[in-house]
């Protein structure tokens, strides 16, 4: 469900011309993060063969959406909050500041509240992020809506796989209202 509000979000945005760009940060090791947040000029580390422009930098004048953001090494917040407050980037190894227009959008399943008291995430860099705070709730609390969804889902993989499914019948759509989704849209979809 995040992913898809960040996407209606963009898509409604004066934003929605230049780029999208998603980076689970949770799915990145966590010795490359940097690199692919930050880019990475050539020779800056063992293996850097060429100039690379880090996902902030590819995503000026459009949105950026770190998901996960609660993974992000301590050491590294302290570059991200540098660059959210002065809007500006160094690659690895560089040495030139790179302007960046780019809106943040972060989500994570973390009580990054919890995080800030046991001082695994910064209060400074929290502040900068939580802005305008958006409490996604589960999809088993958004009464209709799982509902809605695998009609939406069924419809899109219908047209792809089998046109001749048109709908569900009145038990599927009675066990899909019932259903707890301990694994949210991303359980309801892959179901």
């Amino acid at each position: 469900g995040k992913e898809m509000l960040v996407r209606a979000m963009h898509a409604a945005s004066p934003r929605s011309k230049a780029a999208l760009r998603t980076i689970n940060i949770g799915s990145i090791a966590a010795n490359q993060i940097e690199s692919v947040l930050f880019g990475h000029e050539k020779g800056a580390f063992t293996g850097a063969i060429k100039t690379t422009e880090g996902k902030i930098e590819i995503a000026n004048g459009g949105t950026l959406f770190l998901d996960e953001v609660g993974d992000i090494p301590l050491p590294l917040q302290v570059k991200l909050l540098r660059f959210i407050q002065e809007r500006v980037i160094e690659r690895i190894g560089g040495r030139k500041s790179i302007p960046v227009d780019v809106r943040i959008v972060c989500a994570t399943h973390r009580d990054l509240n919890q995080m800030i008291t046991d001082k695994t995430f910064r209060d400074d860099l929290y502040y900068r992020l939580a802005e305008v705070p958006v409490h996604i709730p589960r999809l088993a609390d958004r009464q209709g809506d799982a509902v809605l969804l695998a009609k939406h889902f069924l419809s899109r993989f219908a047209r792809e796989m089998n046109p001749s499914i048109k709908g569900f019948a009145s038990s599927a759509l009675t066990a899909i209202d019932q259903w707890d989704w301990p694994g949210n849209v991303r359980e309801l979809e892959n179901r």
